[in-house]
């Protein structure tokens, strides 16, 4: 069974990646993505009522430059 990844979110901000998919473009833990965020590393946004995390590809991208 295959499934299929819907495309990344877009808006006004950009891009938005959740912690999984940023997890998985940066071959990290999701709780280390998450905690990435909370030490203010990683900018993110709260969504929805539950409070998920999502992340601009821009800062995604930001980060790898600064990391090198």
């Amino acid at each position: 069974m295959r499934i299929e990844k819907q495309p990344m979110m877009t808006n006004e901000v950009g891009k938005l990646l959740t912690a999984a998919e940023v997890a998985e473009m940066l071959h990290l833990h999701v709780n280390t993505v998450k905690r990435l965020g909370d030490r203010g590393e990683l900018p993110f946004f709260r969504v929805c009522k539950r409070g998920d995390r999502r992340f601009r590809y821009d800062d995604v991208l930001d980060f790898l430059r600064r990391a090198k």
